[in-house]
């Protein structure tokens, strides 16, 4: 008998049928958890507060960069040249 790793609700699935990788709902929770291994049988959480605060941190890394009007990053040297004409 499997339990989910959140809420310890009972999961009704035969341990002899699930293979590495599956993805496995909580009835009870509605948590999602990945079967890492099968013999015996493992299982992980899968957060979705995780991704979420992956995809800010890649948000953050884009609004960092200056793009040029043409979407692409300017070059040290055309940096270099915008400062000396604004002085």
């Amino acid at each position: 008998m499997l339990r989910c790793p959140e809420c310890s609700a009972e999961i009704d699935v035969d341990e002899d049928e699930v293979e590495e990788g599956e993805i496995l709902s909580c009835p009870e929770c509605e948590c999602e958890m990945e079967v890492s291994q099968t013999h015996p049988v493992a299982l992980n959480l899968i957060s979705d507060d995780l991704d979420d605060e992956e995809d800010e941190e890649d948000d953050e890394v884009e609004e960092e960069d200056d793009f040029d009007e043409d979407g692409d990053l300017p070059d040290e040297d055309e940096e270099d040249e915008d400062e000396e004409d604004e002085e």
